[in-house]
């Protein structure tokens, strides 16, 4: 179930808007119910990920520096999420998990078509950083979800991918509980 959720959210970010930056001066594109541009070179514009994605790999617009989730930025909230004391979770950006899916998607396409030892390096370094985080916050999720009910303040912090995870544990560790504590005149 959480699969098919973790789905729809991919598929709104695909359909979220983004901001790219023109590349050079375009004509106004018209698709299927749909105009975009016309672009003037070096301009901002607003656009839907899933159109800018394709816009990008035509050379036409590139994405802005600080929307792309690269090596460093990678690296950064692996050392966020561990210099953080037990019981605290730091905070990742909403859109996160889209766009590290997208980001070792890119590199694992790079070092195939490149056949570069080097690439395949960055690739594998880049996954092993992405396990680190995703294993440290679920470690983390887990003790929240089995502790008492949690602020906003900290609920805040998890991602929508990650508030998934932690309802349904939330249900499941909850229902365990009951059973577990059930007294004797409650048998079944």
């Amino acid at each position: 179930m959480a699969v098919n959720k973790i789905c729809t959210l991919d598929f709104c970010y695909e359909n979220s808007m983004v901001k790219i930056v023109a590349n050079r001066n375009c004509p106004e594109i018209k698709l299927a119910g749909l105009t975009v541009g016309p672009f003037d070179e070096g301009n901002e514009y607003e656009v839907y990920f899933w159109v800018a994605k394709e816009l990008a790999s035509a050379g036409m617009v590139h994405f802005r520096e600080d929307d792309i989730l690269d090596a460093t930025k990678l690296y950064k909230a692996q050392w966020k999420e561990g210099v953080q004391i037990p019981g605290q979770i730091s905070e990742l950006p909403p859109d996160f998990y889209p766009k590290l899916r997208r980001f070792l998607f890119e590199l694992k396409n790079q070092a195939t078509q490149a056949q570069d030892s080097e690439k395949f390096h960055e690739c594998d370094r880049a996954k092993q950083l992405a396990r680190d985080i995703v294993n440290s916050r679920l470690k983390k999720i887990v003790a929240l979800a089995a502790g008492p009910g949690q602020s906003d303040q900290v609920l805040n912090k998890l991602t929508k991918e990650e508030k998934l995870v932690y309802e349904q544990l939330v249900k499941i560790i909850s229902e365990w509980k009951a059973k577990i504590l059930q007294n004797g005149a409650d048998k079944p």
